[in-house]
């Protein structure tokens, strides 16, 4: 070895640290370094008092209370506290995925979103909960948990004053109010305010299904949707309504619950004026007037206005009931007609009408109820113009003016139409009284 290798070996020694024997190019990074080591956070916010080991971190949370934003987009305008934030930003742009997995290959704009993939690989899970002993692949998951127990929403809208425990789920509620929706399916061309809404949309297109439930092996395309199915293994219902005692599987379970007691309804109809308390409830009844049925049956080509409609539709074809009645062990095909059928079983009508005190087992069959003392009649037939308080009236009505009749007799094969009609005319075949 010459003496100038000997010379650069001792100064990359010098610049070693001691503790973890990570090396530094030079003495200052390795001097800010090893004040992870010693838990030293020698710099102080003087507006909230939070402490930092790098002048730089206190510097970029100071950003937090002033609001501004200095790194700024030369692409599109858009403005960031922090450099590294528009380093990711502009990722968005060049359409740039540098780092690669090197187990299945897939690829990110991010080096911590490459990290967060690779806990699928590995399963690990550092993190624990030492509240309820539950564990998470990232330190974020596990502080987004928390607050599930602490109740804690420290992330506040300054237009609405809703109240977020996550900043990210803060920034996501903002782009109701903004509309901004960067993010755009290049399939079907439906836009999302987030990447991860868009990843999540692709997989109903691609059909892949990454998301495995490790008891009973049902495979999901969102991450959501195997956290839904998980407790009808479980039967665990953490969230409780503080007004009725009633427990939920799901926060916005509870949430849609709670808003029935206030009776708040945020979302209107632009075009009917109908209110609704959640914007899918809205989303999807704007179908009504426009007519449009995005979702269809790959077998048989029917079409639906709700991906839960086409979903149920499909037991049709398969003829699988997968929700069991644990009383009578009757099945069915649709878990809302399970927990409809276990009210013969119990009795229970949890809905009641305010004007007449009647109860229902259902929240539909009460809004059904309500059109006898309102009179309203809001489903019209576009070919006579006459009104029917319920859109099944409506849909048998049709068939006058279409003739169809898509109800038939397995017994003798007469056609009718409508599902009465068939029930009446089986009970003269039978004997039966209906």
């Amino acid at each position: 070895m010459s003496s100038l290798e000997m010379l650069k070996e001792r100064e990359k020694l010098s610049d070693q640290c001691d503790i973890c024997k990570k090396t530094f190019s030079n003495k200052g990074n390795l001097t800010v370094h090893k004040f992870i080591h010693a838990g030293g956070k020698q710099y102080h916010c003087d507006i909230c008092g939070k402490s930092f080991s790098q002048k730089s971190h206190l510097t970029h949370h100071k950003y937090t209370h002033t609001g501004e934003k200095p790194y700024h987009c030369d692409i599109c305008g858009k403005s960031f506290s922090q450099r590294t934030a528009l380093s990711y930003h502009i990722v968005v742009h060049t359409g740039e995925k540098p780092y690669h997995c090197d187990i299945c290959g897939k690829s990110f704009s991010k080096k911590y979103n490459l990290t967060k993939h690779k806990s699928i690989h590995t399963g690990e899970k550092p993190n624990q909960c030492r509240i309820c002993g539950k564990s998470f692949s990232q330190r974020s998951y596990l502080d987004s948990h928390i607050s599930i127990h602490t109740g804690e929403k420290p992330h506040h809208c300054d237009i609405c004053d809703k109240s977020f425990s996550l900043k990210s789920n803060l920034t996501t509620h903002k782009s109701i109010h903004i509309g901004e929706k960067p993010y755009k399916c290049d399939i079907c061309g439906k836009s999302f305010s987030e990447r991860r809404g868009l990843t999540s949309h692709n997989n109903i297109h691609t059909g892949e299904k990454p998301y495995k439930c490790d008891i009973c092996g049902k495979s999901f395309s969102l991450k959501s949707s195997l956290t839904t199915h998980k407790p009808i293994h479980t039967g665990e219902k953490p969230y409780q309504c503080d007004i009725c005692g009633r427990s939920f599987y799901h926060n916005s379970g509870l949430a849609y619950h709670k808003s029935l007691h206030k009776e708040e309804k945020p979302f209107h109809c632009n075009i009917c004026g109908k209110s609704f308390s959640q914007k899918s409830h809205l989303t999807h009844h704007k179908y009504t007037h426009t007519g449009e049925k995005p979702y269809q049956c790959d077998i048989c080509g029917k079409s639906f206005s709700q991906r839960t409609a086409l979903s149920y539709h499909k037991f049709v074809h398969t003829g699988e009931k997968p929700y069991q009645c644990d009383i009578c062990g009757k099945s069915f095909s649709k878990k809302y007609t399970l927990t409809k059928h276990k009210y013969t079983h119990t009795g229970e009508k949890p809905y009641q009408c305010r004007i007449c005190g009647k109860s229902f087992s259902h929240m539909s069959s009460l809004d059904l109820h309500k059109h006898i003392h309102t009179g309203e009649k809001p489903h019209h037939c576009d070919i006579c113009g006459k009104s029917f308080s319920q859109k099944s009236h409506l849909s048998s009505h049709k068939s006058v003016h279409t003739g169809e009749k898509p109800y038939r007799c397995d017994i003798c094969g007469k056609l009718f139409s409508q599902k009465r009609y068939l029930n009446g005319h089986k009970c003269i075949n039978t004997g039966d009284k209906p």
